[in-house]
């Protein structure tokens, strides 16, 4: 159940404020009956909802994880023509969009949905939903440079806040190595940029989890939509005390 001027909104109807002004005019139905008072509530899948006689058109809602390629914008298009994800959505009719950003260099699990509600949850710097990386850098760093990641790293745009960082592989020339890191944020190229300030540069950077949520074997370049279960355990943490605890902050 949700509020009547939401569901007004998110079928297109008008703005949230002015579907308020179109239900205390009088102007909408509920299963027949004119509503009026702006606390109302309704099921948008099993109530009859008209506005001026009208019924609303509502969008089934849409939660995907992909598997996202190198070299693919998650911005709905692309001036200079490069391949975005829409690219390889192909037999999904909604109109989705990615939840955060992974940048052109980088891949793994990225999550899109028409759920502005969902997204939000997910995105908002106040409620810190961990997100997994691995990264192979440049040479190996040592383990008081790692620390610096786990406690807070000062960049341009303010300090971290603390990321759980671990050893995956080491190049026995010393060349790279491969580094699992948990971040609570959502800034800007943020895990690239907190490696370049230890002096050891990202070479291929991988998002493995958004949550709880595993890429686990999902092709590149594939999609497939969540259970239940999984959209409901991504709510339930950000929304749990044990997020919120994490320092502020703004993807990879």
């Amino acid at each position: 159940m949700e509020r009547l001027q939401k569901i007004l909104a998110q079928a297109g109807v008008a703005s949230r404020r002015k579907c308020e002004e179109l239900i205390q005019a009088g102007s909408v139905e509920v299963n027949g009956v004119t509503v009026t008072e702006l606390g109302t509530k309704a099921d948008p899948d099993q109530d009859i909802i008209t506005v001026k006689g009208r019924p609303i058109k509502t969008e089934k809602k849409i939660y995907l994880m992909m598997n996202k390629p190198k070299g693919v914008i998650t911005s709905a298009s692309d001036p200079e023509g490069r391949k975005i994800v829409s690219d390889y959505l192909k037999g999904v009719k909604e109109r989705v969009y990615p939840v955060g950003r992974l940048d052109y260099d980088t891949e793994g699990l990225l999550l899109l949905t028409n759920d502005g509600e969902f997204a939000n949850l997910l995105t908002h710097p106040k409620h810190h939903v961990p997100k997994t990386y691995v990264a192979t850098v440049k040479g190996v760093p040592h383990g008081t440079e790692l620390d610096k990641l786990k406690k807070g790293i000062v960049l341009e745009d303010g300090i971290t806040a603390p990321a759980e960082v671990e050893y995956k592989d080491v190049d026995p020339n010393g060349k790279e190595s491969v580094i699992q890191i948990t971040i609570y944020e959502g800034r800007n190229r943020q895990v690239r940029r907190m490696f370049e300030a230890i002096s050891h540069p990202v070479i291929k950077l991988k998002r493995i989890a958004f949550g709880d949520l595993l890429l686990q074997n999902l092709k590149r370049g594939l999609t497939r939509p969540l259970t239940k279960d999984e959209i409901n355990r991504l709510i339930q943490l950000a929304q749990s005390d044990n997020t919120k605890k994490k320092r502020t902050g703004r993807g990879s």
